[in-house]
């Protein structure tokens, strides 16, 4: 069925992935085999392995209720199991976001965190980090009735006093007015936050990760799931009813929680007008049915402002019932192939490119220094080679000159050491600067006394203003960061120049660290705090709890991106050395070798042609080694220059 290419292309996807940590694995060797690991190597190779194996293909699915959305997931992934998987009646619609992912060690469960933990000061990432805070159902996976039973927890909710509703921030009296609701005595609220679901699903055996994140009040108070797990999803499918199209809360959820987290850029976001079964009509023909779906997608394209070709006009119950009872007609008439190619082609090819370019930034450099190098050792050989073959070896005058003119050669190679020493002795301490510019301490000490002020001022102005009072001071640290960094890159430029000007190295390109994408991040996370502030309607003026997760979840980030650019800045100072530290052990063998050959032809002139034929022997050795790497960038998909 049409499924079964979203399947095969996710398990090509992985398939692909795995030949690429196949590859960068074969690199580590390499570098191993042939002396040129460094610590600094190892772990930016270990930190890219690292992250290539835990990849995931996420997907997030965002709706108002009753748009359905928890259907349309049960029809693109679940219909095999020959049950409505997801609990997706009406009537019953999922209250806590949930996560869907296969967690090889974790085993198959279901872990629920609840309600209550909304008045704790820890965010959802900690508690993801501690299994004993969730209340965990196992799954029996060969029982797809055990699972179905096990996922109504999903839809769970509970009567609570009016007073604890509004602690939790799921009560708001003007919305309640305005549905007729007058002085509750008890309020209806989730039981749960957060679900986290682990099954072994071949696709999410795969890699592949879903978001199901119910309605706008949910994401309204659960500042984390908009400024965070959100912008990590690699695509945002965005379901509405094609017997509704877009209504005004709708498009508030799209503006504020879905259009912001894409950049701007609507890349991997897509719209499902879902439901187009209710615009079925027997008594009427086909062409009228299909001019008013086309009438909907423009209508819906123009008030999204996004390109008709984006939305996919779907009926996921039919679709669900269509691949349960293999009625391949009716699955057509759902429309869902168009959507599933969506994902197979475009979704899974912009992850490819993300990764290859992952791979390029990362490593990329490093595999261009090897390159060189290798390639460098191979024509100098060859060149020693040629000259040894032309030289007059009876002439003990010209031995005795070519043997203190390499000794010249280890004399400046002796210069070149004690002046790279000194140089990297200045350098250390510039990069030190650098990275204390992130220090911890100083991060940490500015977000304590925002955070005390905060804590004195919980309306939405008082917040408000502590919030940009943080993110001046951040701005101002970053800024004495950028000083440093500009001069400690015209430090590493100088000390590359004078090793190529005066020592003749091979011109290798510094790598040079940059601070301006900490400083993209860290402004957009001051308009994400502000265009969320904005969107969640009254209750973000009358809730302080919701206001005091918003500002803890922007101070998170926050403090992430400069811990970041702390790991990034000391990884960074402790290799950009590295490739001039290569070249002067390069050079260093080379010598070596040089006048270890014209010793062995000065001591016995009568085995010139065997020590020719030695020569000769190590260019086979030299040559496998740039083979092998050649082999290796290839599989990497690296484009290398010489």
């Amino acid at each position: 069925m049409r499924n079964m290419e979203f399947k095969e292309q996710m398990h090509e996807y992985s398939v692909w992935r795995a030949k690429l940590v196949q590859a960068v694995e074969m690199y580590h060797q390499w570098r191993s085999r042939y002396g040129m690991n460094d610590p600094h190597s190892a772990d930016t190779i270990l930190n890219i392995l690292d992250g290539l194996q835990s990849d995931k293909i996420t997907l997030a699915f965002v709706a108002e209720f009753s748009r359905g959305k928890t259907e349309l997931i049960n029809a693109l992934f679940f219909a095999e199991t020959g049950v409505r998987l997801l609990p997706s009646s009406p009537g019953r619609t999922t209250m806590s976001p949930t996560e869907l992912f296969h967690d090889e060690k974790g085993g198959n469960y279901i872990r629920l965190l609840n309600i209550e933990s909304r008045l704790e000061d820890i965010s959802l990432a900690e508690f993801k980090k501690n299994p004993d805070r969730w209340t965990q159902i196992d799954l029996d996976c060969d029982s797809p009735t055990q699972m179905q039973e096990a996922f109504k927890e999903l839809v769970a909710t509970k009567q609570v006093d009016r007073d604890i509703a509004d602690k939790l921030g799921l009560w708001n009296e003007r919305e309640a007015a305005e549905q007729g609701i007058i002085n509750p005595e008890k309020i209806e609220i989730p039981c749960w936050r957060h679900a986290l679901i682990s099954f072994p699903h071949p696709l999410l055996k795969e890699g592949l990760s879903i978001l199901d994140t119910p309605g706008l009040n949910a994401l309204g108070t659960e500042p984390e799931l908009t400024l965070s797990m959100l912008p990590n999803a690699q695509a945002i499918i965005f379901v509405l009813a094609a017997d509704t199209g877009v209504t005004k809360s709708d498009l508030e959820m799209w503006h504020n929680h879905v259009c912001h987290n894409r950049g701007g850029s609507k890349q991997g976001l897509a719209v499902v007008m879902n439901k187009i079964d209710a615009m079925w009509d027997d008594l009427a023909d086909e062409n009228g049915y299909d001019d008013s779906i086309r009438s909907q997608i423009k209508t819906s394209a123009t008030t999204l402002k996004v390109n008709e070709n984006v939305i996919f006009p779907v009926s996921a119950k039919q679709a669900l019932l269509a691949k349960v009872k293999s009625d391949e007609s009716l699955l057509e008439k759902s429309r869902l192939a168009a959507l599933e190619n969506y994902l197979a082609n475009d979704i899974l090819k912009q992850r490819k490119n993300i990764l290859l370019g992952t791979i390029t930034r990362d490593i990329g450099f490093l595999v261009n220094e090897s390159s060189n190098l290798t390639g460098a050792s191979f024509a100098n050989a060859v060149a020693q080679l040629d000259e040894f073959k032309k030289i007059d070896f009876q002439n003990a005058d010209m031995t005795g000159k070519l043997m203190a003119e390499t000794r010249d050669r280890q004399n400046l190679y002796m210069a070149n050491v004690e002046n790279f020493q000194a140089s990297r002795r200045v350098f250390a301490v510039q990069a030190q600067m650098l990275i204390d510019s992130f220090a911890k301490e100083k991060i940490d000490g500015i977000i304590k006394t925002t955070k005390h002020d905060m804590a004195k001022s919980l309306t939405t102005y008082g917040m408000k203003q502590n919030i940009r009072k943080l993110f001046d001071e951040l701005r101002d640290l970053l800024q004495d960061s950028v000083d440093i960094t500009n001069e400690t890159r015209r430090l590493v430029k100088a000390i590359h120049k004078k090793f190529k000007d005066e020592y003749g190295f091979k011109e290798i390109e510094p790598q040079l660290f940059s601070i301006k994408q900490y400083q993209i991040e860290l402004e957009q996370i001051f308009d994400e705090g502000e265009a969320f502030r904005s969107s969640a309607k009254t209750t973000m003026s009358e809730q302080s709890i919701v206001i005091n997760k918003l500002y803890s979840t922007l101070i998170a980030k926050a403090r992430n991106i400069l811990r970041q650019a702390h790991a990034d800045a000391t990884t960074w100072s402790n290799g950009v050395l590295t490739p001039l530290m290569h070249q002067i052990k390069d050079h260093k063998k080379q010598i070596e070798g040089r006048l270890q050959m014209l010793r062995k032809i000065n001591e016995s002139k009568d085995s010139i042609t065997e020590n020719i034929a030695s020569l000769e022997a190590e260019l086979g050795p030299l040559k496998r080694q740039s083979e092998e790497l050649a082999i290796i960038i290839n599989a990497m998909q690296l484009d290398v220059g010489s």
